[in-house]
């Protein structure tokens, strides 16, 4: 009878530990991935230590200048009450971000689930699913954004459950054509003769070859749920005056435009750094992932 001896531990961290390491080198090779990454780390940092680093009162109404140039004290100058611009581009940052992880972290929830039953199950289940999933996807997202909001009234609940639902389709579709693809692999198939059930098949064999390229897409998606609740507190259907959003600083920028380009410039800043760290850590996490794609790393 042959042996089978059990890996210690100590190897299968070793393992995780390189392929950290492997990855990290990648990234490294890659320029844009870099610096989408150290985009991505900044931003992130802003957000979660900003009541640290704001140096006055993001709701204080002051009556000192008023739409100030920025100077020593106001860094990005001042609102047209007198708010301390920098501060509130910094604390601005909390919920956008809040928005984006919350809403995708569901969708993608949702959707991996939906999208394994859709491809594990039966036929007829199957076609119910992707027609669910056709109708959402009919709707115009910043449409059916706007009606629900308009309905159930803005809240921070209904905007990340709009945007969820919005998204959720697209993770379901990817999990569902990667589970199919896994069904009829040889190891599936040894499985099953070992008669393990699907909910193991799908736990243990299945979702960590899918949750892959749908982290991927997730971190694509993120500019885009940033600037859809950028525009809806623009549009005045988010979060509500007088707490620091990203999109309220562009609409008093819009506003007071003409006398000040300063909020224009703070509210939209911050936003195409998010976009562009985002995306090129997203292309760069993609190119690593897909032996194709990946170069000489």
């Amino acid at each position: 009878m042959v042996s089978v001896e059990a890996i210690p531990p100590e190897a299968n961290d070793a393992i995780d530990t390189g392929a950290f390491r492997t990855f990290l080198r990648q990234l490294r090779k890659n320029r844009l991935g870099m610096l989408g990454a150290v985009l991505v780390a900044l931003i992130m940092a802003s957000a979660i230590f900003a009541p640290l680093l704001i140096t006055h009162d993001p709701i204080r109404i002051m009556v000192g200048p008023r739409l100030a140039a920025p100077s020593i004290d106001f860094l990005l100058g001042t609102d047209q009450l007198g708010r301390d611009t920098f501060s509130r581009t910094i604390m601005g940052g909390r919920f956008p971000l809040l928005v984006a992880f919350a809403s995708l972290g569901s969708a993608l929830a949702v959707g991996v689930v939906l999208g394994l039953i859709a491809g594990f199950g039966p036929r007829w289940l199957d076609h119910a699913l992707l027609l669910f999933f056709d109708t959402i996807r009919s709707f115009p997202g910043i449409i059916f954004a706007l009606a629900i909001i308009a309905l159930l009234g803005p809240s921070l609940v209904n905007i990340i459950l709009v945007i969820a639902i919005t998204c959720m389709p697209s993770y379901a579709r990817v999990a569902r054509t990667q589970a199919q693809a896994l069904q009829s692999s040889e190891y599936i198939a040894a499985e099953r003769s070992m008669g393990a059930g699907t909910t193991r098949i799908l736990a243990v064999h299945v979702l960590p070859n899918v949750i892959g390229p749908l982290v991927i897409l997730v971190s694509m998606d993120v500019p885009a749920v940033i600037a859809t609740s950028a525009g809806l507190s623009f549009l005045g259907m988010g979060v509500r005056p007088p707490t620091p959003d990203w999109g309220v600083i562009l609409n008093d920028g819009y506003s007071y435009i003409g006398q000040t380009p300063w909020l224009v410039i703070a509210g939209s800043i911050p936003i195409v750094l998010a976009t562009l760290g985002f995306t090129f850590l997203g292309e760069a996490l993609r190119d690593i992932s897909d032996p194709k794609l990946r170069k000489d790393l």
